[in-house]
């Protein structure tokens, strides 16, 4: 009888002491399950370490305040499942505190320098955040040029969903697009921080997801993402899934699913809808369901305000006569207004040397315009047309009556008239023999059409933009 109750305590011993190993609670190994049920883990999930173990309590530590948010937020409950499944029901709870410093921020906080910066900036697919944290609205200098993008974008980020749904913002290269969508995105992050969940990405980013999901045959888990977890969606140059009908398909659904949600959709592209190529008309038509809005390249007096905000942010005095030949010689974009700025930046603090006018003139000689001042001819007006609409200059001359080739080339009546001296049968002549009245009703036409159809207005507007870098002061 002895013997037997002796068997059965060192069993009973044996399972207790299973038991207290089992407990040892194995965050690599919760970790292993997680990392299953997610579709894009995101890379710093795996630097989140546990920071003590108090009974039946485990707190996580992550290296940012955001990251904590962001498990708090989307994780911690998939992360509690999964260690019920390894623990059983009587296991333990995890938590993460995202009230404390932890010993990662302890760590480099003595070296790194103040963040003033809002927003975060991550190329993580799982989160979806691309958001430049120096893009914002307080850096945004605002002028004639890009005040209605400005304001609907503002107006959006005070309310997402509410108006304006979706926008789509258009204008050529680094006239700031971007940086107005990456403001929504801070603008957005910093008012409601992560109740909402807003992603920020470009069409390439998206397009490799759908390929990806088509590869892993985890269509499911990419839909799931955009459309049940997204609170606002900013993408960024949707003119690069042109011709791509499986990212095409994907997305209208995705635009739908948001959409009939009353969730934020925020666009960018290099053209208004309306002349966009190889896109699937019923996406065209639903860009242009809510407000279109362009960015046109900036006056002189916006860049001599771009310059000196730049100028003030770093520090650094600026000449007003060095501001001015920087803006007037600058024709092109804010990108290389900025690149130029900068330039004459760096030369003055690494030899310590105050800007003047001519330092400029030096460091900056290939802005200056030594030609003779250029005029617009038709022969340009007719190539910077067809070039916008994916013509030849043979197809604005033609008799084609079609109305994707008979638009244009009225547009680019209209233009010859607005921007040279050419008569009407002088214009005529230079579109195939066209007569004089052909090109008076083409004028009228577009005139009248540029005040109710916003995509003629657009193309002309685009278009006058680009031939008026042409004339020079």
């Amino acid at each position: 009888m002895k013997k037997t109750e002796q068997v059965a305590r060192d069993n009973l011993a044996t399972e207790d002491h299973k038991s207290q190993q089992k407990a040892e609670f194995d965050w690599d190994a919760v970790l292993d399950g997680v990392k299953k049920d997610l579709y894009f883990p995101p890379s710093w999930l795996f630097s989140i370490k546990t920071a003590k173990v108090e009974g039946k309590i485990v707190t996580l530590e992550a290296k940012t305040h955001f990251q904590a948010l962001w498990v708090k937020n989307h994780y911690l409950q998939l992360i509690n499942d999964t260690a019920r499944n390894l623990y059983g029901e009587g296991g333990f709870e995890v938590t993460i505190d995202v009230g404390e410093e932890n010993s990662w921020t302890k760590e480099t906080k003595k070296n790194r320098a103040p963040d003033n910066h809002r927003g975060i900036e991550s190329h993580d697919p799982q989160t979806a955040s691309f958001f430049s944290s120096s893009n914002t609205f307080d850096n945004f200098v605002v002028g004639p040029s890009n005040q209605f993008a400005h304001a609907a974008s503002f107006a959006i980020a005070e309310n997402p969903g509410m108006a304006y749904n979706p926008l789509f913002i258009h204008s050529g290269v680094g006239l700031g697009k971007t940086h107005l969508l990456h403001s929504i995105g801070n603008y957005i992050l910093k008012k409601y921080g992560t109740r909402m969940n807003t992603f920020c990405i470009s069409a390439e980013h998206f397009t490799n997801g759908v390929v990806q999901s088509i590869k892993t045959g985890s269509m499911d888990k990419f839909r799931n993402l955009y459309r049940l977890n997204c609170d606002v969606l900013l993408i960024d140059d949707i003119q690069f899934i042109a011709g791509k009908d499986s990212t095409q398909e994907e997305f209208f659904h995705t635009f739908n699913s948001l959409y009939t949600a009353k969730k934020q959709i925020v666009i960018t592209s290099d053209k208004p809808p309306s002349v966009m190529k190889n896109f699937e008309e019923r996406l065209k038509s639903r860009f242009e369901w809510g407000l279109t809005a362009d960015i046109q390249p900036p006056e002189v007096e916006t860049k001599i305000a771009i310059i000196e905000k730049k100028a003030e942010e770093e520090k650094i005095g600026i000449p007003a006569d060095v501001a001015s030949f920087v803006a007037q010689n600058v024709l092109s974009n804010i990108r290389e207004l900025e690149g130029s700025v900068n330039k004459l930046f760096a030369y003055s603090k690494m030899f310590r040397e105050e800007i003047t006018l001519e330092l400029a003139k030096q460091l900056l000689s290939n802005l200056v315009r030594k030609e003779a001042p250029r005029i617009i001819t038709i022969d340009l007006i007719q190539k910077e047309v067809s070039t916008f609409f994916d013509l030849t200059v043979k197809d604005l001359k033609s008799n084609q009556k079609q109305k994707k080739i008979s638009e244009p080339r009225q547009i680019a009546m209209f233009l010859s008239r607005k921007y040279t001296s050419s008569s009407f049968p002088e214009i005529g002549s230079k579109f195939g023999g066209k007569n004089h009245s052909t090109v008076v009703h083409a004028v009228k036409n577009v005139e009248k059409k540029t005040e109710r159809d916003p995509s003629v207005s657009n193309a002309v507007s685009a278009i006058s933009a680009t031939l008026e870098k042409f004339i020079t002061s």
